[in-house]
């Protein structure tokens, strides 16, 4: 059993595209006292994150000085993990068998719509229910028990989604049941079963199944994920119960979480707009989070992140999980840094991202013989050689599918030491492997790119100092010369692309949310007016400026370099917080425990009586007053429970009524009763999470 104690550090963990960071924070005052980052490592996550939670108990991860830190003082570990979000855009997920109660295959097929259920095995059982909750036919027990039976060897998980579920869960309830029963072989435990009904109470049959499904899949991957960082932190002897982070920005404990993974879908991204609330201390802001492989940017409002009422997409799925409002675009610190059309046009501003690669300051120092490579390019250099110029390639993975024989004969020549691009286009007989075969085997992961990033004019200004200045500055002058720049002044003009795409993609953000068609930026006077108000117009009649009525906090290690001169541009106050390079760790700790429930009550045969739609089911009233005094009392205890299995102490319940009429005739008084929804939410610091006051 791992308890919450009274004691004083939170550890904060967040998984982030390039590193890992980890952060032990004072809970009492929120203060960080220890630090430190490690690579994330994409192919097992719990590498980095191991190598994160060791180091941060080393003493050179210290702030300020210091006592020794123990790992027996942290009372409370919180988690903001990539893996569901990168699982769905890899496509990653385990198998999983789709039950489908109600549901008319003939339509689905007619509209395109099984493209969206994620997996091929669909079955469609009979039952169903109608949009008032009654039985549109009876749940076929008989074949959903064969298909459950026939698939228990090959499935490693069900999800289950049935028409109008959410408004009577019986049959999805019913099936789980089943899947529960006949799963659990030699006394082991059953399948992962995912309900429809549990992760949304919003209609859309087709979504409500997509997002089930996706669930279903990210269970066993979570769960082993969860497993090895319990094994981390038990190893180390942190004892501390651990938390996750949710995509909107709250905490569950850990077993929670593995029930429900797909909320966890940016988990980051919420991590870093809850930290930079934490430290910055702003109830309205815009949060630019920059780290290594992308920016994100995300509006806090009252306090908390805004969520995206529609829904978080992923990877191309439409989803019905609640998750903060975020705005992703491919820029970071190791985004790769191009002159665009081969290298071959007079170019004056780099083109940066949004392929990622890794800085060649870092390869540099982890390889001998980076540095000499790249002085020799610079010697010999020729014009029609300049789009390999600067470019390595390192072995990320040989174990992938679908490989040719001509990729593993690239990957053999790269399994000692990186190879320069340059290198390959030379020789005869290898400049034929890198027609187009270079960006696929990057794109599958099994190939990394180091190439000269952000990170790397950082270095060269001597505004960043972590890794091989030296091979930073060759590879700037690589890319200067070819338009006759110093490196210097190449450099400088990295930095200020780097802020003007920050700006701009903020500028983006808001219009998109409140006037424009996503497509906007690329309407020729748009992007005239949004050039003019950055300024890099050159010599115009008209000028123009925007001004960005809410501040910015910036978080992420390199937003000092960048965001002073975005943040003047759109005329608005910036807020760069004390360890803003270990905001979204912070934030991994400084959520609460939040759970709803909502009860939709609607009149049925002309208000002849009132049906109460509740997560175990349907009830029905002879009045309006009645069915609402029922939830009222019913719902609170339910949900305290729920909170409390959620990790949540000292809990804090509200109930918000909504009451829904349309008027009979446009312009009078007179209004029919449509329905009520009544939302009760349970918010609370983590606590203990049960009557013993233990966690499994």
């Amino acid at each position: 059993m791992h308890r919450f104690t009274e004691q004083p550090l939170a550890l904060g963990i967040d998984t982030g595209g390039t590193y890992t960071d980890a952060v032990l924070v004072n809970q009492a005052d929120g203060t960080p006292q220890a630090a430190t980052k490690a690579l994330t490592t994409h192919r097992d996550l719990s590498i980095g994150i191991g190598q994160a939670i060791a180091g941060v108990f080393a003493p050179e991860a210290r702030l300020n000085g210091g006592a020794p830190i123990r790992p027996a003082d942290v009372g409370m570990v919180g988690l903001s993990t990539t893996l569901a979000t990168n699982a769905i855009v890899e496509g990653q997920g385990s198998p999983v068998c789709l039950l489908l109660i109600g549901y008319d295959p003939a339509l689905i097929q007619k509209f395109g719509f099984e493209r969206e259920l994620v997996t091929r095995d669909v079955v469609y059982v009979g039952g169903g229910h109608t949009v008032d909750g009654d039985e549109a036919a009876p749940l076929d027990e008989a074949a959903a028990r064969a298909a459950i039976l026939d698939r228990r060897d090959t499935a490693a998980a069900f999800a289950v989604s049935g028409y109008f579920g959410v408004r009577n869960p019986a049959h999805e309830l019913r099936v789980k049941a089943l899947i529960e029963e006949l799963t659990a072989q030699n006394g082991g435990p059953p399948h992962p079963v995912t309900c429809g009904h549990e992760l949304t109470t919003k209609l859309d049959a087709i979504r409500r199944a997509t997002t089930a499904a996706l669930n279903a899949s990210l269970i066993p991957m979570l769960h082993d994920l969860i497993h090895t960082v319990r094994r981390a932190l038990d190893d180390l002897g942190v004892t501390a119960p651990l938390m996750i982070v949710k995509g909107d920005g709250s905490l569950v404990r850990a077993e929670w979480a593995v029930q429900r993974p797909i909320e966890t879908i940016l988990s980051g991204p919420a991590a870093s707009v809850v930290g930079a609330q934490h430290v910055a201390r702003q109830a309205d802001a815009w949060v630019v989070d920059v780290g290594g492989t992308t920016t994100d940017i995300a509006a806090l409002r009252d306090g908390r992140p805004r969520l995206n009422p529609e829904g978080a997409r992923v990877g191309g799925w439409r989803t019905m999980v609640e998750a903060a409002d975020v705005y992703t675009v491919g820029l970071g610190g190791d985004s790769h840094v191009h002159l665009g059309n081969n290298g071959l046009q007079d170019a004056t501003h780099p083109i940066i991202g949004p392929q990622r690669a890794l800085p060649l300051c870092r390869l540099a120092s982890e390889h001998a013989g980076i540095v000499d490579a790249l002085r020799q390019q610079l010697i010999v250099r020729k014009k029609v050689l300049y789009p390999f110029l600067g470019q390595f390639l390192m072995l990320r993975r040989r174990a992938v599918a679908g490989l040719s024989e001509k990729d593993h004969e690239l990957l053999a020549l790269l399994a000692d030491e990186p190879r320069a691009l340059f290198w390959f286009a030379q020789q005869k007989q290898y400049s034929a492997l890198l027609t187009g075969r270079i960006d696929r085997l990057i794109a599958q992961q099994a190939v990394l790119r180091a190439a000269f990033t952000p990170t790397d004019a950082l270095h060269v200004l001597g505004r960043f100092d972590a890794w091989d200045a030296g091979a930073a500055r060759l590879g700037a002058e690589l890319l200067a010369a070819q338009v006759g720049l110093s490196a210097e002044a190449f450099c400088e003009r990295v930095v200020a692309e780097m802020s003007d795409r920050v700006a701009s993609e903020l500028v983006s953000k808001v219009l998109n949310d409140e006037v424009a068609p996503p497509n906007w930026a690329s309407e020729p006077v748009a992007a005239a007016l949004l050039s003019r108000a950055l300024g890099n117009n050159g010599v115009s009649d008209l000028a123009c400026r925007f001004t960005l009525r809410q501040p910015v906090v910036a978080v992420g290690a390199p937003v000092a370099a960048y965001l002073p001169q975005a943040a003047a541009k759109l005329h608005t106050e910036l807020v760069i917080p004390e360890r803003a390079g270990v905001t979204n760790a912070i934030g991994a700790v400084a959520g609460s425990v939040v759970q709803r429930i909502e009860a939709l009550i609607r009149p049925v045969d002309f208000e002849a009586f009132y049906r109460a739609h509740l997560p175990n089911g349907i009830h029905d009233f002879e009045t309006l007053d009645a069915a609402i005094a029922y939830a009222r009392e019913t719902i609170p205890p339910c949900l305290e429970r729920q909170a409390r299995e959620a990790g949540a102490a000292q809990i804090e319940l509200t109930i918000t009524q909504e009451d829904h009429t349309a008027p009979i005739v446009e312009g009078e008084g007179d209004a029919v009763f449509l329905e009520t929804r009544l939302i009760f939410s349970a918010v609370g610091r983590p606590g203990m999470a049960s009557e013993n006051g233990g966690h499994a």
